[in-house]
């Protein structure tokens, strides 16, 4: 029994690293709901692409996410379920429609949308934890968004959606 007291101490450093968020990840808050994810690295992928994205934009007067349907007015408690409910729009609407002729921007949005679909998996499970329930406010403001990706040809609304990503990113950021 000797080896006892070091096999508990190894354990428990095991389970504490694993815990940890890995470099250049932080944690996120959205309601109940605490999510790790990189942003840094899903935003540096956004930037190199970004001008090549936006410059496919034909329709420069019309947002899919910003005023006057801003994400920056969504209850606390809203957070979990727009948060879910947005990354399962970029996961299962935006990246499917976005593929361009240049492989460089290929592979990044690639590496974007598996970022997104880690972070949805991990909001859906916390979500079920929590019995998260989207409010009325959050379940208008994703209407309200879905509308306006409707309103357009798939491909222009997908790459619109792609291009406002950094809307996105920052209002996580500033909800954190």
């Amino acid at each position: 029994m000797r080896g006892s007291p070091l096999f508990l101490c190894l354990f428990c450093m095991s389970c504490w690293v694993n815990l940890m968020p890995t470099a250049g990840d932080k944690i996120f808050h959205f309601g109940a709901c605490r999510v790790s994810m990189s942003t840094t690295e899903i935003r540096a992928g956004f930037t190199a692409i970004k001008s090549n994205i936006q410059s496919r934009d034909p329709i420069r007067t019309l947002s899919i996410l910003s005023h006057p349907h801003s994400l920056h007015k969504v209850k606390s408690s809203d957070r979990c379920c727009i948060t879910h409910q947005l990354f399962t729009f970029y996961v299962d609407k935006v990246f499917k429609h976005c593929r361009t002729e240049d492989s460089f921007v290929n592979r990044k949005i690639s590496s974007i949308a598996n970022s997104f679909l880690s972070v949805r998996r991990k909001l859906g499970q916390c979500r079920e934890q929590n019995n998260c329930v989207c409010g009325e406010e959050s379940t208008e403001k994703f209407k309200q968004i879905l509308a306006n990706y409707e309103g357009l040809n798939v491909t222009s609304a997908a790459m619109k959606s792609l291009g406002e990503l950094d809307i996105l990113l920052d209002w996580m950021e500033k909800s954190r």
